[in-house]
């Protein structure tokens, strides 16, 4: 419904996310799977993209058993791919008639575990330089036709590193940093046509530890379970525990949905205090 103001409201009972049509990059990694299935509990409509189609497919049928009525259209995307990112944002455009929300959720190939001094350039730089392509690729193609539109949102997940200063952390924190940075001008240059741009800081989740698909090498490399991942984060944050994917989601769709609406230009710390700020 639209208030006397022209702000978009919505009734309580509604979905936070109601026919949003969204396009989740990565969709099927640890992180990715849990935010296209809170996503579809919100009512968003579905487009899933990655590299893989098995673990995608996997998604869309966990999708479509979550709720009646409930769609998820799967397709292969490089995120790091120009033409095959217009190619597919066009097509969804063609078939849902707006792009909604855009979220890239893609692993960078993060090099942990090794000091700085023993790495070599190419480690170091590989997830600044994959972070930055595939974000900005993707954010361009969602803002352009958000543009169009009058509305939009855009969001990706850093970690946080570019805060700290932790050991042995590689490329990540730079990697953040440089996102951070990048689509944080983009906010301030499509603001004006509406489109929010937004981040979200997450570590330590435990479920994506837990995740036989995940494809992040920093996370496979640690050779853990999740629930050692949580006694390990949880006495390190201001409340405790560890972040839960859950509550990632959840996050993520609040600030995807309408009573997010008067944020953008910052990122959200949903690190349970793991890292202070931003």
């Amino acid at each position: 419904m639209i208030s006397p103001r022209g702000i978009v409201t919505r009734a309580m009972n509604e979905p936070l996310l109601h026919d949003k049509t969204t396009i989740i990059y990565g969709a099927g990694g640890g992180i990715g799977s849990g935010v296209a299935l809170e996503f579809a509990r919100q009512g968003a409509r579905l487009f899933l993209a990655g590299r893989t189609r098995e673990p995608l497919e996997r998604i869309a049928d966990q999708v479509a058993a979550l709720r009646a009525g409930a769609d998820a259209e799967v397709a292969v995307v490089d995120a790091l791919d120009e033409e095959a990112i217009e190619r597919h944002a066009d097509g969804v455009v063609a078939a849902a008639g707006s792009i909604d929300v855009s979220i890239n959720l893609i692993s960078r190939g993060d090099v942990q575990g090794t000091p700085l001094v023993d790495m070599s350039a190419t480690d170091l730089l590989a997830p600044v330089l994959t972070g930055v392509r595939a974000n900005f690729l993707t954010a361009r193609a969602a803002a352009r036709r958000m543009a169009r539109q009058g509305s939009g949102v855009i969001l990706t997940v850093t970690s946080g590193s570019s805060r700290g200063a932790q050991p042995l952390m590689g490329g990540t924190g730079p990697a953040d940093a440089a996102v951070e940075s990048m689509l944080r001008y983009l906010a301030a240059e499509t603001g004006p046509q509406g489109v929010r741009v937004l981040g979200l800081w997450t570590a330590g989740v435990p479920e994506t530890f837990d995740n036989e698909h995940d494809t992040n090498p920093a996370r496979r490399a640690i050779g853990i379970t999740g629930e050692q991942i949580a006694a390990m984060i949880g006495p390190r944050t201001m409340l405790g525990r560890a972040p839960r994917l859950r509550q990632v989601a959840e996050s993520m769709a609040f600030l995807a949905s309408d009573r997010g609406a008067a944020i953008t230009g910052t990122i959200l710390n949903v690190t349970c205090g793991l890292v202070p700020g931003p």
